[in-house]
Protein backbone atom coordinates (compact mmCIF):
# COMPACT_ATOMS: atom_id res chain seq x y z
CA UNK A 1 0.00 0.00 0.00
CA UNK A 2 1.18 3.59 -0.64
CA UNK A 3 3.34 5.02 2.15
CA UNK A 4 1.95 8.55 2.03
CA UNK A 5 -1.67 9.56 1.70
CA UNK A 6 -2.73 11.21 -1.54
CA UNK A 7 -3.78 14.83 -0.84
CA UNK A 8 -7.12 16.04 -2.11
CA UNK A 9 -5.56 18.42 -4.59
CA UNK A 10 -2.11 18.84 -6.13
CA UNK A 11 -1.39 21.12 -9.07
CA UNK A 12 -4.00 19.64 -11.41
CA UNK A 13 -5.79 16.38 -10.71
CA UNK A 14 -5.70 13.58 -8.16
CA UNK A 15 -7.33 10.21 -8.47
CA UNK A 16 -6.89 6.48 -8.93
CA UNK A 17 -6.01 4.99 -12.31
CA UNK A 18 -7.55 1.83 -13.67
CA UNK A 19 -4.85 -0.81 -13.53
CA UNK A 20 -4.27 -4.56 -13.60
CA UNK A 21 -0.55 -4.17 -12.85
CA UNK A 22 -0.65 -2.02 -9.73
CA UNK A 23 0.40 -3.56 -6.43
CA UNK A 24 -2.13 -1.74 -4.27
CA UNK A 25 -3.87 1.44 -5.34
CA UNK A 26 -2.74 3.14 -8.58
CA UNK A 27 -3.19 6.60 -7.07
CA UNK A 28 -1.79 9.71 -8.74
CA UNK A 29 -1.24 13.29 -7.61
CA UNK A 30 -1.06 15.00 -11.01
CA UNK A 31 -1.99 14.36 -14.60
CA UNK A 32 1.69 13.74 -15.31
CA UNK A 33 1.77 10.90 -12.77
CA UNK A 34 -1.48 9.57 -14.25
CA UNK A 35 0.08 9.55 -17.72
CA UNK A 36 3.19 7.79 -16.41
CA UNK A 37 1.07 5.03 -14.88
CA UNK A 38 -0.69 4.62 -18.24
CA UNK A 39 2.66 4.15 -19.97
CA UNK A 40 3.60 1.47 -17.42
CA UNK A 41 0.24 -0.24 -17.84
CA UNK A 42 0.78 -0.44 -21.61
CA UNK A 43 4.40 -1.61 -21.45
CA UNK A 44 4.46 -5.40 -21.88
CA UNK A 45 7.88 -5.51 -20.23
CA UNK A 46 6.41 -4.25 -16.93
CA UNK A 47 5.33 -7.00 -14.55
CA UNK A 48 3.89 -4.70 -11.88
CA UNK A 49 4.35 -1.32 -10.26
CA UNK A 50 3.71 0.12 -6.82
CA UNK A 51 2.83 3.74 -6.15
CA UNK A 52 4.67 5.47 -3.28
CA UNK A 53 6.35 2.21 -2.31
CA UNK A 54 8.93 3.19 0.30
CA UNK A 55 9.75 5.91 2.81
CA UNK A 56 13.40 6.96 2.80
CA UNK A 57 14.91 8.56 5.89
CA UNK A 58 17.82 10.95 5.33
CA UNK A 59 19.50 13.92 7.02
CA UNK A 60 19.88 17.42 5.62
CA UNK A 61 23.09 19.51 5.69
CA UNK A 62 22.35 20.53 9.26
CA UNK A 63 21.84 16.96 10.39
CA UNK A 64 18.08 17.28 10.70
CA UNK A 65 16.12 14.10 9.93
CA UNK A 66 14.07 14.21 6.73
CA UNK A 67 11.83 11.80 4.85
CA UNK A 68 11.33 11.26 1.14
CA UNK A 69 8.77 9.07 -0.63
CA UNK A 70 9.51 8.32 -4.31
CA UNK A 71 6.53 8.06 -6.66
CA UNK A 72 6.70 4.59 -8.18
CA UNK A 73 8.63 1.32 -8.03
CA UNK A 74 8.55 -0.61 -11.33
CA UNK A 75 9.30 -4.32 -11.61
CA UNK A 76 9.92 -5.99 -14.96
CA UNK A 77 9.07 -9.39 -16.39
CA UNK A 78 12.10 -11.63 -16.04
CA UNK A 79 10.92 -14.07 -18.70
CA UNK A 80 11.26 -11.59 -21.58
CA UNK A 81 13.57 -8.86 -20.29
CA UNK A 82 17.33 -9.23 -19.65
CA UNK A 83 17.73 -8.86 -15.89
CA UNK A 84 20.95 -6.85 -16.32
CA UNK A 85 19.19 -4.10 -18.27
CA UNK A 86 15.86 -4.09 -16.47
CA UNK A 87 16.45 -4.20 -12.74
CA UNK A 88 13.58 -2.81 -10.63
CA UNK A 89 13.39 0.95 -11.04
CA UNK A 90 12.51 3.54 -8.42
CA UNK A 91 10.96 6.55 -10.15
CA UNK A 92 10.33 10.19 -9.39
CA UNK A 93 7.82 11.99 -11.65
CA UNK A 94 8.18 15.77 -11.84
CA UNK A 95 7.32 18.59 -14.20
CA UNK A 96 10.49 20.19 -15.54
CA UNK A 97 9.33 23.58 -14.28
CA UNK A 98 9.02 22.20 -10.75
CA UNK A 99 12.50 20.70 -10.98
CA UNK A 100 13.96 24.07 -11.97
CA UNK A 101 12.08 26.11 -9.38
CA UNK A 102 12.51 23.68 -6.48
CA UNK A 103 15.89 22.18 -7.35
CA UNK A 104 17.63 23.23 -4.13
CA UNK A 105 14.94 21.45 -2.09
CA UNK A 106 14.49 18.46 -4.39
CA UNK A 107 18.15 17.63 -5.09
CA UNK A 108 18.99 16.18 -1.63
CA UNK A 109 15.84 14.01 -1.79
CA UNK A 110 16.85 12.67 -5.18
CA UNK A 111 20.34 11.89 -3.91
CA UNK A 112 18.79 9.95 -1.04
CA UNK A 113 16.56 8.11 -3.52
CA UNK A 114 19.51 7.23 -5.74
CA UNK A 115 21.51 5.94 -2.76
CA UNK A 116 18.56 3.87 -1.50
CA UNK A 117 17.97 2.33 -4.92
CA UNK A 118 21.65 1.46 -5.34
CA UNK A 119 21.68 -0.25 -1.94
CA UNK A 120 18.79 -2.46 -3.05
CA UNK A 121 20.21 -3.26 -6.49
CA UNK A 122 17.62 -1.06 -8.21
CA UNK A 123 17.87 1.81 -10.64
CA UNK A 124 16.66 5.34 -9.89
CA UNK A 125 15.31 7.63 -12.58
CA UNK A 126 13.51 10.97 -12.88
CA UNK A 127 10.72 11.22 -15.46
CA UNK A 128 9.42 14.55 -16.74
CA UNK A 129 6.82 15.46 -19.35
CA UNK A 130 9.53 15.22 -22.03
CA UNK A 131 9.96 11.48 -21.39
CA UNK A 132 6.29 10.75 -20.65
CA UNK A 133 4.18 12.86 -23.01
CA UNK A 134 5.26 11.40 -26.32
CA UNK A 135 3.50 9.68 -29.23
CA UNK A 136 3.99 6.44 -27.27
CA UNK A 137 1.65 7.80 -24.56
CA UNK A 138 -0.93 8.80 -27.20
CA UNK A 139 -0.77 5.29 -28.65
CA UNK A 140 -1.08 3.74 -25.20
CA UNK A 141 -4.13 5.87 -24.43
CA UNK A 142 -5.78 4.75 -27.68
CA UNK A 143 -4.77 1.08 -27.62
CA UNK A 144 -5.29 0.17 -23.95
CA UNK A 145 -9.03 -0.21 -24.42
CA UNK A 146 -8.52 -2.63 -27.33
CA UNK A 147 -5.72 -4.41 -25.49
CA UNK A 148 -8.16 -5.57 -22.83
CA UNK A 149 -11.09 -6.40 -25.10
CA UNK A 150 -11.97 -9.95 -26.09
CA UNK A 151 -10.41 -10.80 -29.43
CA UNK A 152 -12.49 -11.88 -32.42
CA UNK A 153 -10.40 -14.91 -33.36
CA UNK A 154 -11.87 -15.17 -36.88
CA UNK A 155 -10.92 -11.59 -37.68
CA UNK A 156 -7.52 -12.06 -36.07
CA UNK A 157 -6.79 -15.12 -38.21
CA UNK A 158 -7.78 -13.25 -41.37
CA UNK A 159 -5.57 -10.28 -40.52
CA UNK A 160 -2.55 -12.28 -39.41
CA UNK A 161 -2.77 -14.62 -42.39
CA UNK A 162 -2.98 -11.85 -44.97
CA UNK A 163 -0.28 -9.75 -43.30
CA UNK A 164 2.03 -12.78 -43.22
CA UNK A 165 1.61 -12.98 -47.00
CA UNK A 166 2.12 -9.24 -47.49
CA UNK A 167 4.94 -9.04 -44.91
CA UNK A 168 4.44 -5.29 -44.54
CA UNK A 169 1.44 -3.01 -45.02
CA UNK A 170 -0.54 -0.31 -43.24
CA UNK A 171 -3.91 -0.67 -41.48
CA UNK A 172 -5.78 0.78 -44.45
CA UNK A 173 -4.20 -1.45 -47.11
CA UNK A 174 -4.35 -4.55 -44.89
CA UNK A 175 -8.07 -4.10 -44.36
CA UNK A 176 -8.57 -3.65 -48.10
CA UNK A 177 -6.60 -6.82 -48.77
CA UNK A 178 -8.92 -8.81 -46.49
CA UNK A 179 -12.31 -7.33 -47.48
CA UNK A 180 -13.45 -5.14 -50.36
CA UNK A 181 -16.56 -3.94 -48.53
CA UNK A 182 -15.74 -0.89 -46.40
CA UNK A 183 -18.19 -1.87 -43.64
CA UNK A 184 -16.63 -5.30 -43.39
CA UNK A 185 -13.21 -3.63 -43.21
CA UNK A 186 -14.42 -1.41 -40.38
CA UNK A 187 -15.44 -4.49 -38.40
CA UNK A 188 -11.83 -5.70 -38.57
CA UNK A 189 -10.43 -2.68 -36.75
CA UNK A 190 -11.02 -3.76 -33.12
CA UNK A 191 -9.14 -7.01 -33.82
CA UNK A 192 -6.37 -5.13 -35.62
CA UNK A 193 -5.86 -2.67 -32.76
CA UNK A 194 -5.95 -5.56 -30.27
CA UNK A 195 -3.20 -7.37 -32.19
CA UNK A 196 -1.08 -4.23 -32.38
CA UNK A 197 -1.65 -3.41 -28.69
CA UNK A 198 -0.52 -6.91 -27.69
CA UNK A 199 2.46 -6.72 -30.09
CA UNK A 200 1.27 -9.59 -32.24
CA UNK A 201 1.48 -7.20 -35.18
CA UNK A 202 4.55 -5.01 -35.28
CA UNK A 203 4.65 -1.23 -35.63
CA UNK A 204 6.75 1.65 -34.33
CA UNK A 205 4.82 2.78 -31.25
CA UNK A 206 7.18 5.71 -30.89
CA UNK A 207 5.44 7.29 -33.89
CA UNK A 208 1.81 8.46 -34.12
CA UNK A 209 -0.43 5.50 -35.00
CA UNK A 210 -2.71 6.14 -37.98
CA UNK A 211 -4.47 4.16 -40.69
CA UNK A 212 -1.35 4.69 -42.81
CA UNK A 213 1.30 3.67 -40.27
CA UNK A 214 3.75 0.99 -41.32
CA UNK A 215 2.89 -2.37 -39.78
CA UNK A 216 4.52 -5.75 -40.27
CA UNK A 217 4.07 -9.42 -39.61
CA UNK A 218 5.87 -10.65 -36.51
CA UNK A 219 6.76 -13.74 -38.58
CA UNK A 220 9.41 -11.59 -40.25
CA UNK A 221 12.84 -11.89 -38.65
CA UNK A 222 14.01 -8.30 -38.24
Amino acid sequence: MPIRQIPKNYRNVTGIATSVKADGSAAFESTLERDFLMVLEFDLNVQQFEVQPVQIDWSDSEGQPRRYTPDVLVEYRRDIVPAKNFRPMLCEVKYREDLREEWAEIRPKLKAGFKYAKQHGWRFKIFTEEEIRTPYLDNARFLLTYMRQELNEVHAELLLGRLSEMREADPNSLGSAVFRDRWARAELLPALWHLIANRRIGTDLGLPLTMFSRIWSKDIVR
